[in-house]
């Protein structure tokens, strides 16, 4: 009997041993498998965090790649039409200074000078026609001022409206003796206009008289004046070019620029501008 428990000992001894081993063994297995799943997720979450970073950039850049162009274009027809607006305008100019001097002149913002200054004297004067004399920038000369002028100047520069207006009024009903009838005639009359009808021979009476209330549409002119930045072109800022031909009979005005105007924007569009066309005795390039 001793003899075999003395045998079992070392048996259980080496067991315990292998026991201790395995324990180890798993004890770094589970470890390792912590440390590699904590790894992954890190750089899942980085890749995670860089791809929601491009999905945003990319967005803005769909957002920019839609809207900044038709910005741009927008502001290249503000121009365009403002540019084309001052050359209608500066046409005109001439036109009226031919109408005071009988001649063009190519220096426009003299022209302007003396078109606002007659137009000035008008508003002051309304009896400012014929023959006048203008001084000027230390200058003095002789213009005939066309009845009218006032009207055209501001009809020319302004731009048209409509307004509606409520007015209170009053109407009167009376009677009148017709000789042509031979026998009392009813008639409506606005009250202000009554005095006219009371003041004669064949008025007989006033009947009623109705207070009322109407619309009525106005049409007027939003005049303005023109100024010395009409003659420069909005996008280079230089003059435009006036030229007379035909023996000083007619007048053409041209756009300033002779090569595309092209502007960096947002580092990757460009603002461009082309020639404006010109305005020659009346006929816009624009409108062919």
């Amino acid at each position: 009997m001793s003899e075999k428990k003395r045998s079992k000992k070392p048996k259980s001894a080496a067991v315990k041993k292998d026991k201790k081993i395995t324990k180890k063994v798993e004890l770094k297995a589970k470890q390792k498998k912590k440390k590699i799943p904590s790894e992954i997720v890190r750089k899942r979450k980085i890749y995670s965090d860089v791809l929601e970073i491009g999905f945003v950039v990319a967005f803005l850049f769909l957002i920019i790649s839609i809207y900044v162009p038709r910005a741009i274009w927008d502001e290249e027809e503000i121009f365009e039409d403002q540019s084309r607006f001052y050359m209608e305008n500066m046409y005109d100019i001439q036109n009226f200074y031919k109408s005071l001097t009988g001649e063009y002149n190519p220096d426009g913002l003299w022209v302007m000078q003396v078109v606002n200054s007659v137009r000035d004297s008008l508003t002051g004067d309304s009896t400012y026609l014929g023959e006048q004399s203008i001084q000027l920038n230390n200058q003095e000369f002789s213009v005939n001022v066309p009845k009218g002028y006032d009207v055209d100047f501001d009809t020319t520069f302004g731009f048209p409206m409509m307004r509606r207006d409520t007015i209170m009024d009053t109407t009167a009903t009376i009677v009148m003796y017709s000789e042509d009838l031979s026998r009392n005639d009813t008639s409506y009359v606005q009250k202000k206009r009554l005095k006219k009808f009371t003041t004669d021979s064949n008025f007989v009476a006033v009947l009623e008289e109705v207070a009322s209330e109407r619309v009525e549409v106005v049409n007027y002119y939003n005049s303005y004046m023109p100024d010395s930045s009409m003659y420069f072109c909005p996008v280079t800022q230089k003059a435009y070019l006036i030229s007379i031909k035909d023996e000083g009979n007619v007048v053409r005005v041209d756009s300033p620029i002779e090569e595309t105007v092209v502007r960096k924007r947002y580092a990757i569009f460009a603002f461009k501008a082309d020639n404006h066309g010109f305005v020659d005795d009346g006929t816009k390039s624009w409108d062919r």
